[in-house]
């Protein structure tokens, strides 16, 4: 695929990807890094991983951090955040990537606990680095994005609904945002052929991916999905603050 994000267009900014050590998020730095940006890998448990990545980044001339975090620990959240003000002083560009809710022995709020709750207090912790002519990024899926008027499988239902709760309470604070001058803008796609997610949906509901791709036509694989997400982060934001990849047409759009 070719470069999503013009080369040196972002020398000297600083990016933090959460949930970056593996899938879309990992290749979503590795664009940033390749248009120029120094980035902050955070992790919840694949360190090995993250450092693996954080040295192929380097290569590129880019400084990266590597942080482990837990996005649903507040405590653990300020301590990201103050590694990456002492190592670069500020934040360019905050994409909220890291979501889940699927896995098993989790809490009954673990959905809502992450991909509401998190997700805020991400925002919160890092926007004092964020200067003006900052963006945040916040990944979606149009399964959750559209739940309100389009149902979804009854597998992903509390993800679905608990990824639109975290949509609805960032949006809630864009009017702070610009005040400040800091952009925001949410990117939701169709299913992602070999995400965790869709592994763990497929388990669920035998079938269920290869439905979807007939329906829709095609479904977006991981380092695809990840080059618009990059994309997102720099491009003119829509006036709605949404941009919509893949298949809409099941969604009544």
């Amino acid at each position: 695929m070719s470069q999503p994000v013009p080369a040196a267009s972002l020398t000297g900014k600083t990016a933090l990807v959460t949930g970056s050590s593996r899938g879309i998020g990992a290749d979503t730095a590795r664009y940033l890094a390749q248009a120029g940006a120094n980035v902050v890998i955070n992790f919840r448990n694949k360190a090995p991983r993250a450092e693996k990545l954080a040295t192929e980044l380097r290569g590129l001339g880019v400084e990266v951090l590597t942080v482990g975090a837990d996005l649903t620990d507040a405590a653990s959240v300020s301590e990201m955040v103050s590694a990456i003000e002492e190592r670069f002083g500020s934040l360019d560009i905050l994409v909220l990537n890291a979501s889940g809710g699927m896995e098993g022995g989790m809490a009954e709020d673990y959905a809502l606990t992450l991909n509401r709750d998190a997700q805020v207090g991400a925002l919160k912790a890092a926007l004092p680095l964020i200067p003006a002519g900052g963006r945040v990024v916040f990944v979606t899926s149009h399964q959750a994005h559209f739940i309100h008027t389009t149902p979804t499988m009854p597998e992903y239902e509390p993800v679905a609904r608990s990824k639109r709760a975290g949509e609805d309470a960032l949006r809630e604070r864009i009017p702070a945002l610009t005040e400040k001058g800091v952009e925001f803008v949410v990117v939701s796609g169709d299913m992602i052929e070999g995400t965790i997610t869709a592994t763990l949906l497929e388990r669920a509901n035998p079938g269920a991916i290869a439905e979807r791709r007939e329906s829709a036509g095609k479904l977006y694989n991981v380092s695809e999905f990840a080059a618009e997400v990059a994309r997102a982060a720099v491009e003119p934001i829509p006036a709605d603050n949404t941009r919509l990849i893949g298949d809409t047409s099941s969604f009544g759009v």
